[in-house]
């Protein structure tokens, strides 16, 4: 009897391990912020932190989504590029007969391109039945390569009657929130509401968990997966619109390696990588795991800021490896 109760009692120790790890990291990377450098608490420094954060928080979210279907989507950072010059481009070209009302139209045409996006991804990996990793590396070049010719090769730049009023939209703030953290928490309370209190929240991880059980218990995994990856293109839009204030421009170089940072956070997060399982608040953990880091090796010399990609490509091999020894 005792025998057949051990392993009961020590599953619910792994999970909430598993839940709580991301944010026991999360402290103890802050813990060190503070040894290292005094001023890595001021209230500066933590707003930048927290900020910079949101859009690879946003892109996060919805990777979550793709990731626990039981798909991969390497085309986020080709495709924030893409959506941020398509959306600079119409508002240039709308200003002159709605002025700032542009914005709002260049949003709204942002999160269209976005979801059409990641619906190609979707319906070429489910109808095309091609693995999602080839797939969405051909869009990545496809995606890079279309900013690259849209903006021969320079930059596509907001047009200046455009950026005073756009300005709030990264540098304002609501209640003292900084407005693309306050757009940050409103999209992860979203994802977190679909993907635990909702029917297709529980058929995703149902596809990523074991796609044939799923199919033979009706659930349209084509149709889960394919939301999934068009949620996935809503959120990078929504990191752009947050994002184009900040430089006023999109180039051939923006969200270069954000696919890296994106699937890091969420593998960071607690996601599992071959899906079935996910961890939207953990997700948010994990992209200012990235930051704070990033931010450390700014603020200290102990290892030039020019190693960030390697330092998160390190990370994302230990996570996995952690993954891999508690299962």
């Amino acid at each position: 009897m005792t025998a057949a109760i051990a392993p009961s009692s020590a599953g619910p120790r792994r999970i909430r391990l598993a839940d709580t790890g991301p944010f026991i990291a999360l402290a103890l990377v802050v813990l060190i912020g503070v040894l290292i450098n005094s001023s890595f608490l001021s209230g500066t420094n933590i707003a930048n932190v927290v900020t910079r954060s949101a859009f690879v928080a946003i892109i996060a979210v919805g990777a979550t989504f793709v990731i626990s279907s039981g798909g991969l989507d390497l085309s986020v950072g080709s495709m924030m590029a893409f959506v941020t010059g398509i959306m600079i481009m119409t508002m240039n070209r709308l200003e002159p007969s709605m002025g700032s009302n542009a914005i709002f139209a260049g949003a709204g045409i942002g999160l269209v391109v976005g979801a059409l996006c990641g619906l190609l991804n979707g319906l070429i990996v489910t109808v095309g039945k091609i693995e999602p990793f080839i797939v969405t590396l051909g869009t990545m070049g496809i995606f890079r390569a279309l900013i690259t010719w849209m903006s021969d090769g320079g930059s596509i730049p907001i047009d200046r009657a455009l950026r005073d009023p756009y300005r709030p939209v990264y540098f304002g703030n609501v209640l003292g929130i900084p407005v693309p953290v306050f757009l940050t928490l409103i999209v992860v309370l979203i994802g977190a509401f679909i993907l635990y209190r909702t029917k297709y929240g529980r058929r995703c991880m149902a596809a990523g968990s074991n796609s044939d059980v799923a199919r033979f218990s009706g659930v349209s995994v084509a149709k889960v997966r394919t939301m999934a990856f068009v949620i996935q293109g809503l959120c990078v839009a929504i990191a752009a619109i947050c994002y184009i204030p900040r430089l006023g421009a999109a180039t051939p170089t923006t969200g270069q390696l954000w696919e890296l940072q994106v699937i890091t956070a969420v593998v960071i997060g607690g996601t599992a990588l071959r899906g079935g399982k996910a961890r939207i608040w953990g997700t948010v953990a994990g992209a200012l795991i990235l930051e704070v880091i990033a931010n450390l090796m700014v603020l200290s010399n102990l290892v030039s800021e020019y190693l960030v990609a390697a330092v998160q490509g390190v990370i994302i091999i230990l996570a996995m490896l952690a993954h891999r020894f508690i299962k």
